[in-house]
This record gives C-alpha cells, structure tokens and sequence, in this order.
C-alpha cells in the first residue's frame, strides 16, 4: 500500500534533519563529479522524482559527499508513484550506497514505523446486473452501491491486524432496507458490517491466520470468509491447512444466494500449491459438517438432506506472457448425487490495471457450476446453478478507477431454461 503522507513528511523531515546535524561531522568521503552516481542523480532530478539540496538545485558540476547522496537516494526510495525506468535507477543507486542508506536509515526507518503503524486501503463500488430466464420469460434488474474500507494495523515486525469493512445500499429502491430483499434475489445491508478481521503473522516461509478471514480457493467456490485458524508452510510449494466454523445462518452469504437456511457448519480444509514464474496450480479438499445440507436433486423440486459436503478441487493458470494467459478449475462434491460438479476454463487478454490510465482487458470463458458444489461463487454472470459462455472487458479510464462489463448466456441447470445475464461495475480505489 501507498505510503501515507504522514510517512512521507516524517521522513523527508528526519533526512532535512539529519542532513543539518550531521554534515559539519561527516564521516564518509566525497563522491567525485564524474562518479556516475551524478548522472542517475540528475535524471532523477529532471524526472521530478528527487529535488537535489534543500534549494531546489543539483550542484552537479560540484563534489559531494557520499552522506549527501544518500539522502538524496532516500527521499527517492520513499516515493512509490515513479516509472520503471526511475525505479530502476533508484535500485541501482541503492546497491551502490547501502552503506550509508543502512546508517541514514536506522533513523528514518524508526521513526517512518511509528509515524506508520496504521494503513488503509478502500474503494467505492457502482454495481448494475440484469438476470434472465429467458424460457420463463422472468427478469431481475439492480443497482447497487458499496463503500468498503480495509485497514491494517502492524503490531510488531512479523504480525498484523486486518480487517474489511463494508456499507451497501440499493440505489433502485433507495431506502434503508437491512437484511431484506433487493431486486428479489439479492441481499444488502446499509449498516456497516465487519466482513474480515485476523491477526497475521508471518515468519519466513511460515505464515498463520487468527480470526475471520478468506480461506482457500476464494477466487472459484469459497467467495466468502469463515472463522477459525489457518497455517501455512512453503515457497513455491505450499501447504495450506484450516479449520474453523462456516457461517451458513440466515445472515449468511450462502443462504443468500440459494435461498436455504443451513446450521452454522464444523470446517476443515487443506491445499498443496506451487508456483514457479508463469505457471501456478493447486490441488485442495473442503470438508463441511452441519446438521443439514439439502442438495438439489435433478427433475424435481425435492432436496437430498446430507449433514456432510466433501469437495475436491484442482486448479491450475499460465501466463504465455504479458498479454496472453489461461486458468481453469475442477471441483467435485463427492457427498451430492446430482449438481456435484463445478469447472471454468477462461482465456484472458491483457488486463486494466488500477494505477495504470489507459490499461484494459479482455476474457471469453465456458463455466459450468453445480449449485451443490459451488456453495460460494465468486462469478458474476454465470451463477451458481447454471452453465454457459462468458464474455467480459475491464478498462482504466483515470488512473485509480476501473470500469467492468461481463455477458453471459446459457443454461439454467434445474430447469434447462435459457437464460442471459449482464453485469457492469465502477470500483473508484483509494
């Protein structure tokens, strides 16, 4: 995350400082003129990223010393918004003073942490959809409103404390409408409701959750948070290992997507993962007790009442490089007879990023979700219940702002009846 600007004055102040008293007893020697260190310097100053001395000039044609030019190298290593080429720059400058940046920086660093020890990141979020059964000749329009802040809090050098909290409001309907029905097949809550909260820390290639946080393979059919613990070992291969209570009351993300109440369930799951350059994959088990799970059934209306959900999954993504890229799924709820499996394969082009203006992207996807085990989807226009073709694009019209709009069209599984699906999104990031 950015630096605050409270970070950011803190240490510019502690370097003006430290150059005040600290010069007439310097210990370091000059830096010749024609050191190249004076010419990555200069570009530094051209590119606006450093200032030089406290006048605003660079005295280039001037000897320096070695103390000097780190503090200048430290005010540019504070600054996160610079180009490729100035970061580069930066590194190199780096290497060439660690020294001096490792004795300077023993009193930025210190008081930076302190000045530091709280950050946020958020956004606000514009949401419209448009869900369709074409057969049945049944539509469902919305709009929706979210602002969502995610602070995290440092409580020593290996742990922290994060947290999400979310507001939601239906911009159709416009009132207060708390835990009630919204465009009659979404849920929203104008109060402001703590979604995650855990302590992290992290020892190496050793990390533990506390709290309530995302458990694995929240980006296919886990998109929701449970309580409990979580380790996890590794570097390019990985062990993932939780245990926990998910919630599935009425409140609850589940319930709100497929309409049943189920208890409160007893949650373990475990993973293996690597991860090496252009290919990542994952082979991971969910396992689910609670004291009812009522499995749709195919050709009726009926429900298959289960207390357990066991459910394979495996997943792999490549990039070809920086434009091209694959990734897909398979899972498989080995307790559910009917709608027991759920898969996506997609292609992506390129892709809009936040703090790049101008970026943007494009996806065609096949997905096919088995509503009994695809209990938490994290997808936008083919639902839970259903299969068929996606299409979407996303693009940075300013920097920090990103624009998104999916179709998709296909089958509902249940029923078979066609159905069609929009979705269009602003998410504004601060």
């Amino acid at each position: 995350m950015k630096k605050t600007l409270v970070s950011a004055l803190t240490t510019a102040l502690v370097v003006g400082a430290a150059s005040t008293t600290f010069a007439a007893a310097n210990p370091f020697s000059d830096v010749p003129a024609d050191h190249w260190a004076y010419d990555a310097v200069s570009q530094l100053a051209a590119d606006g990223v450093i200032e030089g001395y406290g006048d605003t000039t660079f005295r280039g044609n001037q000897n320096i010393t070695r103390y000097e030019m780190a503090q200048m190298i430290a005010k540019a290593m504070a600054k996160t918004d610079v180009s490729a080429a100035d970061k580069a720059l930066i590194d190199k400058l780096a290497a060439e003073f660690s020294d001096e940046l490792n004795n300077l920086g023993v009193r930025v660093s210190n008081l930076e942490r302190n000045a530091d020890m709280v950050k946020w990141n958020g956004k606000a979020e514009y949401t419209y959809y448009s869900h369709r059964d074409k057969d049945a000749n049944t539509k469902t329009n919305d709009d929706q409103l979210l602002f969502r802040l995610e602070p995290s809090a440092e409580v020593n050098s290996h742990w922290h404390v994060n947290a999400r909290l979310d507001a939601s409001t239906d911009l159709a309907k416009d009132r207060d409408d708390v835990h009630s029905e919204h465009g009659k097949d979404s849920y929203q809550d104008t109060d402001v409701t703590l979604k995650r909260v855990w302590a992290q820390g992290n020892y190496g290639n050793f990390q533990v959750k506390l709290g309530k946080f995302a458990q694995i393979d929240d980006d296919s059919i886990f998109d929701t948070s449970f309580s409990g613990a979580e380790v996890k070992f590794g570097n390019k291969v990985t062990f993932t290992a939780g245990a926990g209570r998910q919630n599935m009351d009425n409140d609850s993300d589940f319930t709100q997507k497929f309409k049943v109440g189920e208890k409160t369930a007893n949650y373990q799951y475990a993973g293996l993962g690597y991860g090496d350059g252009k290919f990542v994959g994952g082979v991971d088990y969910h396992h689910l007790n609670s004291d009812t799970f009522n499995y749709a059934v195919k050709g009726n209306n009926k429900a298959n009442v289960e207390d357990n959900a066991n459910i394979w999954l495996a997943k792999a993504a490549y990039r070809f490089d920086k434009t091209n890229a694959l990734n897909g799924f398979y899972a498989n709820n080995t307790s559910a007879d009917d709608f027991d499996k759920a898969w996506s394969a997609q292609y992506s082009y390129k892709g809009a990023e936040a703090e790049n203006k101008g970026t943007w992207g494009a996806w065609a996807a096949y997905r096919y979700l088995g509503q009994n085990t695809d209990l938490f989807s994290t997808f936008d226009v083919i639902l839970a219940g259903q299969k068929g073709w996606e299409v979407g694009a996303n693009y940075a019209p300013f920097k920090n702002i990103v624009a998104t709009l999916r179709y998709g069209n296909g089958k509902d599984l249940r029923t078979d009846n066609d159905i069609e699906n929009l979705f269009g999104r602003v998410e504004v990031f601060f």
